[in-house]
């Protein structure tokens, strides 16, 4: 689902983003978008004739980019804690700059009941893409005595990817970026101490 889009289709995909995560899918409409990119809401059913297939095309090309994140950290560290770190880093920075404050993903997930299929279906295999990561991270951190997995590398990434998605949620609520790192690196410690 990489399809190449036009340069005003990935101005309104760009716009669509920024709306999902400051609000999720339910929150705002083509006259938003419309009020946003000053096209016409007739304009925009052009590039994307449904709310749907925009935000479908939106995660998809999301999912994508951190696809290719996990990737680069792979490379980029050969220490599963640093790459670890890196990650938690990330949302860290980008929180504090205010250049993504919250993952789309985590905001459509609490609206699944209430989107459609096929976004639903986006929002799902990105959890498991960053589930997969996250676990093949901690395994590997594991075999070299970093990691003190207390469950399976699986659930150890589910739990983790919570705390950071709730780290999110807390940060936003509390309008305090300190809140991020304040609850992700004892999740950090917790996986790093000998039980």
């Amino acid at each position: 689902m990489n399809a190449e889009l036009s340069p005003k289709a990935t101005e309104i995909a760009a716009h669509a983003r920024m709306l999902l995560a400051a609000g999720g899918y339910n929150s705002f409409s083509y006259a938003d978008i419309s009020d946003r990119v000053h096209i016409s809401k007739a304009s925009i059913h052009h590039h994307f004739p449904s709310k749907a297939e925009l935000v479908q095309i939106v995660v998809a090309r999301y999912r994508e980019e951190a696809r290719e994140g996990m990737a680069v950290l792979a490379r980029q560290f050969d220490d599963p804690l640093a790459e670890l770190k890196a990650y938690a880093d990330y949302w860290s920075t980008c929180i504090r700059d205010g250049t993504s404050s919250f993952c789309i993903c985590a905001m459509l997930a609490a609206e699944l009941p209430m989107i459609p299929s096929e976004v639903a279906d986006e929002v799902r295999g990105h959890f498991q893409d960053l589930t997969n990561w996250l676990a093949s991270v901690l395994k590997k951190g594991a075999a070299k005595g970093q990691f003190h997995l207390r469950g399976s590398p699986d659930i150890e990434a589910k739990s983790f990817m919570a705390t950071v998605h709730g780290a999110m949620l807390a940060a936003r609520a509390f309008g305090d970026p300190k809140t991020f790192q304040a609850i992700v690196q004892p999740a950090i410690n917790r996986l790093t101490t000998v039980a």
